[in-house]
């Protein structure tokens, strides 16, 4: 077992090098470009399309239904955990590039998403669209198209489901003396309820929940940054300084290049909002358009909501406590940050974050691994999918998952090249479709 932890765990820094990085940012970018940096200009009215509801559109659930599925699926642990890593061993410089990932990263997924709804496809069980779908009808590459959704797959029971439930237990555990085992018992028994009514019953669910959580974690987080408003300007002053300058140790703190901040800002960024790894468009597709171009806006704002608000709430909160200094475990960084502050009642919002975070997180991943389960074996295999994959929730719950994680962040990257691939050759058409939008 040593063995193959090594040898993922290795594969997995190969696949999440520089190379890979660049590829992401890269790729964001030359979008960002031939967009003619459309998501700044486009914001507002995409903000706006969030709540629109087309007459008469094809689709299975609504522009705003589709949104807090995607965003269900993002908004998870990353947003806790992901930030607190990023600053650790990158320094606050890291903060930064994970702006930049989240800039560059909402082109990314706009063009993820008009090609889901382009090329999407109607089947016995609604819907179903995402990058294994413009693969094989926009590039005509099935290969490409089959390896990116059984990357899908084991993601869905990696990072979208053990590792998910796993800190969730571990949650409960430590601020209730929850059972593990309890937990999972749970969380199986209430995602199943869930996910039997397919993505309308997703929809239906993540609408409610997600707009609570996230309002929830960003009016605490305005409340620290409002009472303590005198240490908010030193926070983005570490920021944009270490962006480009390396920080020294001091106290428990290990120092961090420049390019580590680099470096461990763009890999957080991209874990967190996911774009480029093409999850987000498979949601899309189902949404009610009749115009990729509207799902696309709407999608594009799942980037903005998760890495430049959410994210940088939490990261201003961790620059504004002394805490990252001291050299303490990067899991347990947000949550010591927030109790800095606000006492017992910080950690408990932690806590309550990372349950609905990951609970949230785990919803969305069924359906993204549910349709590329479905793509590969076809319509009638969706119950056993969902099967195992409740049951795997209290596996995860119940085990130690650093296996777990290497291999999860190992298909991660493996999904995202071919949907880059994807990207890339079919930007025409991505630039195709916005300019007649925005002309007609």
């Amino acid at each position: 077992m040593e063995i193959l932890d090594k040898f993922i765990s290795q594969a997995s820094g190969f696949v999440w090098g520089i190379p890979m990085l660049v590829l992401l940012v890269g790729t964001g970018l030359f979008l960002t470009i031939r967009l003619k940096g459309m998501q700044f200009w486009a914001l507002g009215h995409a903000i706006k399309l969030i709540f629109h509801k087309e007459k008469s559109a094809k689709g299975d659930i609504s522009h705003f239904q589709a949104l807090m599925t995607a965003l269900a699926a993002t908004v998870g642990i990353g947003n806790i955990v992901g930030v607190a890593t990023a600053i650790t061993f990158g320094g606050p410089g890291a903060v930064f590039w994970m702006w930049i990932t989240g800039l560059v990263g909402m082109a990314t997924k706009y063009s993820e998403a008009i090609l889901a709804v382009k090329y999407r496809q109607k089947g016995k069980n609604g819907y179903k669209g995402g990058p294994m779908y413009y693969l094989a009808e926009g590039l005509k590459m099935p290969k490409l198209a089959f390896a990116f959704a059984l990357f899908t797959v084991v993601a869905s029971f990696g990072i979208g489901n053990m590792t998910q439930s796993n800190a969730v237990a571990n949650a409960m555990s430590s601020q209730f003396n929850t059972p593990t085992w309890v937990t999972g018992i749970i969380l199986l028994t209430i995602t199943s309820f869930v996910i039997i009514g397919g993505i309308k019953s997703i929809g239906k669910t993540t609408s409610f929940l997600i707009p609570f959580m996230i309002i929830a974690y960003v009016l605490t987080s305005l409340i620290i940054i409002i009472t303590n408003y005198d240490k908010v300007g030193n926070a983005f002053y570490l920021i944009f300084y270490h962006a480009f300058n390396p920080i020294a140790a001091g106290g428990g703190f290990a120092g961090a290049a420049v390019a580590a901040a680099i470096r461990y800002g763009i890999a957080r960024g991209v874990f967190s909002n996911e774009s480029g790894l093409g999850s987000a468009p498979i949601a899309a597709a189902a949404a009610k358009t009749n115009d990729p171009v509207k799902q696309a806006l709407v999608s594009m704002t799942q980037t903005f909501i998760d890495t430049l608000v959410v994210c940088t709430m939490t990261a201003v909160i961790i620059l504004m406590a002394p805490v990252w200094t001291t050299g303490g475990s990067a899991g347990e960084l947000t949550l010591k940050s927030f109790q800095f502050f606000l006492g017992d009642f910080g950690s408990i919002i932690i806590v309550i974050a990372t349950i609905l975070f990951g609970y949230s997180t785990i919803l969305g991943w069924s359906y993204y691994g549910e349709r590329a389960f479905e793509y590969i074996f076809g319509d009638k295999s969706i119950k056993l999918y969902r099967i195992v994959f409740v049951s795997f929730i209290v596996v995860g719950a119940m085990t130690e998952l650093k296996l777990v994680w290497n291999f999860s962040d190992l298909a991660n990257g493996l999904m995202a090249i071919p949907n880059l691939i994807a990207l890339l050759l079919l930007s025409k058409v991505v630039s195709e479709e916005t300019n007649r939008y925005f002309k007609s």
